[in-house]
């Protein structure tokens, strides 16, 4: 009985895959303690991981305006890409709006995700200041902060979010 040159070729990579998976190929190497902390900056809903800085909603308006309006429109409505802020109390009727300050139930994972992944062009080049300020300043826009306020690694975590209590937490709790 013959294979056809289809089965043979499947029966040759499976056997090169085998005995690869079996050889030691010894890619990669160790992580070191310095990639580690650059790697790692995860911040919890409770605020712990957040960096030093701080920034205030009026430095986050003028920080928005020159690298974030574009993409997300004034005071983050009306962009091409997703709106922040707005939303409060939708969430509940038959068109909710998900904002950052609507939707999300921590400050702090605002912060986070601004940190980790804006601008879009140029993820993880704000400094911790500049992300501060920018949260600040959205949060302000709903008055989830005051408009003079100035947020901060103490400050942030105590900000109440609407939707605070919205998720199912899957975490347990800090004692």
């Amino acid at each position: 009985m013959s294979m056809s040159s289809g089965h043979a070729t499947l029966v040759a990579s499976l056997l090169l895959c085998a005995s690869l998976a079996s050889a030691q190929l010894n890619q990669g190497r160790p992580v070191s303690a310095e990639e580690l902390t650059r790697l790692d900056i995860t911040i919890l809903p409770d605020g712990s991981g957040l960096p030093s800085g701080s920034g205030s909603v009026a430095t986050g308006a003028q920080v928005f305006a020159q690298k974030c309006q574009g993409c997300h429109g004034p005071n983050g409505v009306g962009g091409p890409f997703d709106r922040l802020t707005g939303g409060l109390g939708s969430l509940t009727t038959d068109k909710p709006v998900k904002t950052a300050n609507s939707y999300w139930p921590s400050a702090t994972t605002i912060f986070d995700y601004i940190r980790r992944a804006m601008p879009r062009t140029a993820p993880k080049s704000l400094t911790n200041d500049e992300t501060y300020a920018i949260t600040a300043f959205l949060l302000s826009v709903d008055n989830l902060v005051p408009n003079d306020a100035t947020l901060d690694a103490k400050s942030l975590p105590v900000v109440k979010m609407p939707n605070q209590n919205g998720f199912v937490a899957w975490w347990p709790k800090r004692k």
